[in-house]
C-alpha cells in the first residue's frame, strides 16, 4: 500500500464532525464533568457534619464549667449565712446575757439590804426602826430602777391615761373629779417609751349626791313603794 492510499485510508477512518461518534464522546465526557461537581459538594457537605460533634463537645464541656462555677458560689453563700446566722445568735445572746448582768448588778444591792431588814426586825426594839429601815431599801430600790432607765408612772391626781393606766373600778370621790385617778392599787413601770406595765387604778366618778339629795330621793321613792296596789284595795 502506498503513501497516499495510506493517508486517504487514515482520513476515511476519522468520522465526520456531525457523526453519531462524535455525539458518543461528548455524552461520556458530561458525566465525568458532573461526577467531579457531585465529589465536591459531597465532600463540602461532609465537612459541617464532621465538624458538629467536636462544636457539642465544646459546648458540653463548657456547660459543664459553669455548672461547677455555680455550684461553688452557691455552696459558698451558704456557709457565708450559716456563719452569719451562728453570729448573730451568738451575738444576741451575749447581749441578753448582758442586760441581764446588769439589771442584777444593780438589784443585788438592794435584795441584799431586804434581807439584812428581815434578820433585824426580829430583834427591833420598834416598829419605828423597821419602817425606816423599809423606807431606806424602797429609796434604794428606786434608785436601782432609775439607773436602769425604769420610771415609775405617776397614777394618783393624775387624767386616767389608757395608753398606761388600767381602771379595776370607778367610785364617787369629793377629792377628785370624774375622770381623775383616786387610788393606785399596783405601781406601773415604762422604760424609755416601752410600757412594762401598766398601773391598776379606781378611777373617779366625782361626787356623789348629797346628804339631802340622797333623802329626798330616799323620801320620793318611799310613798311609791308603800302605796297599795290596786288588786289589795278590791
Amino acid at each position: 500500500m502506498s503513501d497516499g492510499e495510506s493517508s486517504e485510508k487514515r482520513a476515511s477512518d476519522v468520522p465526520p464532525s456531525g457523526s453519531s461518534g462524535s455525539s458518543a464522546e461528548v455524552d461520556f465526557a458530561e458525566p465525568e464533568v458532573v461526577g467531579e461537581a457531585g465529589g465536591s459538594a459531597g465532600a463540602e457537605a461532609a465537612s459541617p457534619a464532621g465538624a458538629g460533634p467536636a462544636a457539642d463537645d465544646d459546648a458540653l464541656a463548657e456547660a459543664k464549667a459553669n455548672a461547677a462555677r455555680f455550684r461553688e458560689q452557691l455552696l459558698r453563700t451558704a456557709a457565708d449565712f450559716d456563719n452569719f446566722r451562728k453570729r448573730t445568735r451568738r451575738e444576741l445572746e451575749d447581749a441578753t446575757r448582758r442586760g441581764k448582768e446588769q439589771a442584777l448588778k444593780e438589784l443585788l444591792p438592794v435584795f441584799d439590804n431586804v434581807e439584812r431588814a428581815m434578820n433585824s426586825a426580829a430583834t427591833a426594839p420598834d416598829i419605828k426602826s423597821v419602817t425606816d429601815g423599809l423606807r431606806m431599801v424602797n429609796r434604794q430600790f428606786e434608785g436601782a430602777l432609775d439607773k436602769l432607765g425604769i420610771k415609775r408612772i405617776a397614777s394618783v391626781g393624775q387624767p386616767f391615761d389608757p395608753s398606761q393606766h388600767e381602771a379595776i373600778q370607778h367610785v364617787d370621790s369629793t377629792e377628785h373629779v370624774a375622770g381623775v385617778i383616786a387610788n393606785e392599787v399596783q405601781p406601773g413601770y415604762r422604760m424609755g417609751d416601752y410600757l412594762l406595765r401598766a398601773a391598776l387604778v379606781v378611777v373617779s366618778k366625782g361626787p356623789g349626791p348629797s346628804a339631802s339629795e340622797a333623802a329626798g330621793e330616799a323620801a320620793a321613792e318611799a310613798p311609791a313603794a308603800d302605796a297599795p296596789s290596786g288588786d289589795a284595795e278590791a
